[in-house]
């Protein structure tokens, strides 16, 4: 049996010997051979891309075609169209017919990636592909008819999903008759090295310089660093490394230098996937900090409507300055040592500022977000998948923010 799974590993490049990853992989292959619908569960970055594949090619539909959706990756208009297809006219933009990815992949597997992501119009379609085959095209009202191997996965917590009314439950029991769950990186202590060699192997042949090699102390922090975006955060961190250092052999401190920037540059992956926020305190957090901004702005306002009228002077003067009105300003002129040739100083009068066309910030955490969007977009010219990543959040949810405040 191990040396089957190791040939199975080594088909697929899937890198380690974890008893998580073992029974995961053994799982997949014993419901292959069955039409079984799969939920694979994991944190982001564990490979739950691979599962589905080991499903496919050990079924029955092995010889039929295979297509994988990213469902967070498709903009919440679209994503009807793109499962299920749209006939011409439909909607505006639609100039053909279009056939979608339940009719194309007929009698063979669909993988729907991030499907806590689907809205919930799109999960009713769903579950009645999935209790009888069927489904309409958008703007079509012919049922037809598909046999589709469906395997899905999921990063998400679902059953919160479902408590917050976001995902429906009878469509979660329908996804999950069988239950797949990866391991996170850190607790496949053992692979970790294993893995940080094979990247560092491939990048060398890449980047055409020796492959990079790590002293012992550097191992030991290699594997016992929480590792939050888990393969794809380690892959990330060898190239860099691979590329930055001249050095091909990397100790305990130069690696160090390359952890914690990880936690700079991507503070949206880690805050979402190793941490469980508190809401409610999060967002007290943040209205102190409005109100504490709204402090400063006040106190500015009542410095500038009432400004001090007494000259302070350091006592490194040995003698009070004399001061005269002239026509130019106020001339102050100062008699002490610390004064070159005690030359007159003039203090021109200080710029009027309209107090009244002082307009405080606004503090609606609406406007805040608007303001934010609306920045990413500009910054990238209206593309929003870039926008999207700069923000934190996924593209479908982005473009229902810019429907919703009416965006440009």
């Amino acid at each position: 049996m191990f040396e089957h799974l190791q040939s199975i590993k080594q088909r697929f490049g899937i890198i380690g010997n974890d008893s998580g990853l073992n029974r995961a992989i053994d799982k997949a292959l014993r419901v292959a051979p069955t039409d079984i619908t799969v939920l694979i569960t994991g944190e982001s970055g564990v490979g739950k891309e691979n599962v589905p594949k080991i499903i496919h090619q050990y079924s029955h539909r092995k010889h039929g075609p295979y297509f994988a959706v990213n469902c967070g990756a498709i903009p919440e208009g679209t994503i009807d169209s793109e499962l299920f297809g749209h006939e011409k006219g439909s909607f505006t933009g639609a100039a053909t017919t279009r056939k979608g990815y339940f009719e194309v992949a007929d009698g063979g597997t669909l993988f729907l990636d991030e499907v806590g992501e689907l809205p919930l119009t799109t999960q009713v379609r769903l579950l009645r592909v999935l209790e009888n085959g069927e489904f309409l095209k958008v703007g079509s009202s012919k049922v037809q008819k598909t046999d589709v191997r469906i395997v899905t996965a999921t990063n998400k917590n679902l059953l919160k999903l479902i408590s917050d009314g976001k995902f429906r439950e009878d469509l979660y029991y329908r996804l999950n008759t069988v239950e797949i769950d990866l391991p996170p990186l850190r607790d496949r202590k053992g692979d970790i090295h294993l893995l940080f060699r094979k990247f560092a192997s491939d990048f060398a042949q890449k980047y055409g310089k020796p492959a990079i090699r790590l002293t012992p102390d550097a191992i030991a922090i290699l594997e016992s660093y929480e590792w939050p975006g888990n393969i794809r955060q380690l892959r990330n961190i060898v190239e860099e490394i691979s590329v930055m250092e001249e050095h091909r052999s990397v100790d305990g401190e130069t690696l160090k230098h390359y952890l914690p920037l990880y936690r700079k540059r991507f503070p949206t992956v880690i805050a979402s996937e190793t941490a469980h926020f508190d809401f409610n305190k999060d967002r007290e957090i943040l209205y102190k900090l409005i109100f504490d901004l709204k402090k400063d702005i006040d106190t500015l306002k009542s410095q500038i409507q009432n400004p001090p009228k007494t000259l302070h002077l350091t006592e490194n003067y040995k003698q009070q300055p004399t001061v005269k009105q002239t026509d130019e300003g106020v001339e102050i002129i100062y008699q002490g040592d610390n004064y070159d040739d005690n030359k007159p100083h003039i203090l021109n009068d200080p710029p009027i500022i309209e107090v009244d066309q002082y307009q405080e910030e606004s503090l609606s955490l609406q406007d805040k977000e608007i303001d934010l969007i609306q920045k990413a977009l500009d910054k990238y010219h209206g593309k929003r998948k870039k926008a999207a990543e700069e923000l934190g959040i996924s593209e479908r949810t982005l473009y229902r923010k810019i429907k919703q405040y009416n965006l440009q």
